[in-house]
């Protein structure tokens, strides 16, 4: 019974936050076209009423820890649901996502994430598709932010493995910038597929930065390191065993 209530409220809850997605997306239309600060504030309105519904209405709650990047830097997250942009998005002044080319034509999200200077990356074409995301992302750094690139190029479940590809060593070599890993144990709570959201502590924490001038086999494996390390000590935290899980 407290599962199919649980199933229930998450049902309401994940309803509750895309229509309101679409609400506060029209409404705010007008400002943010001719407005990048109207679009991140609407992004930003977005996200702490998210969190705030998450723990209202399904019992996650929210909490981001370590020092929050506030320059120029690149910033490597573990991603394991929609719950870690959120999280993300809301501790940082100006977060810029490296994202899937595809979401650009998707109605609300496309028009914002080019408002905010998102970078859309074609992830069939690889190499060239690095490339251009290095290309781009140096035309977009004409103004300040904080770029947020997800290593494993994907929502990873809890306890799954999956390997860092190139694509954030080329830019942390390309930009200069420091390097802020970031960890998380979100999709414990909130999966990366599926309605039902678990009441838990969700976290997400940013970790010491890596400075510029480390090479590129070197930097990957430590970002690797200390991402997994992290995030597998965050969701033994809240009672997962990320070793349990079957590859």
């Amino acid at each position: 019974m407290a599962i199919a209530v649980q199933w229930g409220r998450s049902l309401i809850f994940m309803v509750t936050i895309y229509a309101w997605m679409a609400v506060l997306g029209l409404v705010f239309a007008p400002y943010a076209l001719f407005s990048k600060r109207g679009a991140l504030r609407a992004c930003k309105t977005y996200a702490r009423t998210t969190i705030w519904l998450a723990r209202w209405m399904v019992g996650i709650r929210g909490e981001v820890r370590g020092n929050v990047p506030t320059g120029e830097v690149v910033i490597a997250a573990k991603h394991q649901s929609f719950f870690d942009i959120i999280l993300i998005f809301d501790a940082i002044p100006h977060g810029k996502f490296i994202m899937k080319r595809e979401l650009l034509w998707t109605p609300i999200i496309g028009m914002y994430a080019r408002r905010l200077g998102c970078i859309p990356v074609n992830r069939g074409k690889r190499g060239a598709a690095v490339a251009k995301m290095v290309k781009d992302v140096s035309k977009e750094f004409t103004e300040p932010g904080q770029l947020v690139i997800y290593p494993q190029g994907t929502r990873v479940a809890p306890g799954v493995y999956k390997p860092y590809k190139v694509g954030t060593a080329v830019l942390y070599e390309g930009l200069g910038f420091p390097c802020v890993p970031a960890a998380t144990n979100v999709g414990v709570f909130w999966p990366r597929s599926g309605i039902l959201r678990k009441p838990g502590h969700a976290i997400v924490e940013f970790l010491d930065p890596i400075e510029p001038g480390v090479n590129r086999d070197s930097f990957l494996a430590r970002l690797e390191e200390v991402i997994e390390t992290r995030s597998n000590a965050l969701m033994r935290e809240v009672g997962f065993d990320p070793d349990a899980v079957h590859q």
